[in-house]
């Protein structure tokens, strides 16, 4: 495909997952509401605990629609991952053949609910960093928090979850395109048991390793289960290859 097409194509691919974007952050605008009262939740709940006065504070005059319309925009990514998903895939599929097609569809089919999990994961994780954190507001105190960096901090907690869960999908779509092959991901096992571990105690600032484990485990099964998914197509590369050279 010419260059020329190539960029028509991307810039189709770019619009139509605007276009879906847009239009979850429609749904996210409509929802925004009782979404806003769960994100607030944990602040709540945290306070009853505490009898801490605790809160979100919009300063500024726009910040809070400010705020609602950045909370829509996520939603809109959130709800609208099957299909922009979709629109990366598409954009790669047209050079591919038609068994490599099928490979792309089931990478989407994996892809979404394994981001949508590690989503899920951070969601339940909020609850338990908020009340640790908020342990450390002094008694008779009030901890009323900017409404914009606490939205931040959420994102960036459910983003980094849900990217961290699509690493078996990228790991299984190097292997299926003969970049790497499964006794890579085996040699380099430890690293990525350190890192998942690293990841873990970072993005969870609960302090008990119970909490850095259940969050650790998981990643780590999910890394092996992309190596064993590997190790499958190599061993099938490798009968059919040596099928053709015994003809």
């Amino acid at each position: 495909m010419p260059l020329r097409e190539h960029l028509v194509e991307i810039r189709k691919r770019l619009f139509l997952a605007a276009i879906g974007i847009v239009l979850g952050a429609v749904v996210g605008w409509i929802v925004y509401e009782p979404v806003l009262q769960a994100l607030q939740q944990p602040l709540v709940d945290a306070a009853e605990r505490r009898n801490v006065l605790t809160g979100l504070n919009f300063e500024g005059v726009a910040t809070a629609i400010d705020m609602k319309v950045k909370v829509s925009l996520f939603l809109g990514v959130l709800l609208s991952s099957p299909w922009w998903l979709y629109q990366l895939f598409a954009f790669i599929t047209p050079g591919l053949t038609s068994k490599e097609k099928r490979y792309a569809f089931g990478f989407i089919g994996a892809a979404v609910p394994l981001f949508l999990a590690g989503v899920a994961l951070a969601w339940v994780m909020l609850p338990r960093a908020v009340a640790l954190l908020n342990e450390f507001v002094p008694d008779g105190s009030a901890n009323l928090i900017n409404a914009q960096m606490y939205l931040g901090f959420v994102m960036r907690l459910m983003l980094a979850f849900g990217i961290a869960f699509l690493v078996p999908v990228i790991m299984v779509a190097l292997n299926t395109m003969g970049v790497v092959r499964a006794a890579t991901w085996l040699a380099g096992w430890r690293w990525a048991v350190l890192i998942s571990f690293l990841f873990a105690a970072i993005m969870t600032p609960t302090p008990d390793v119970l909490t850095m484990f259940c969050v650790a485990l998981p990643i780590c099964a999910l890394y092996f289960l992309a190596y064993g998914i590997s190790v499958l197509h190599d061993r099938r590369v490798d009968q059919r290859d040596a099928a053709r050279l015994a003809l």
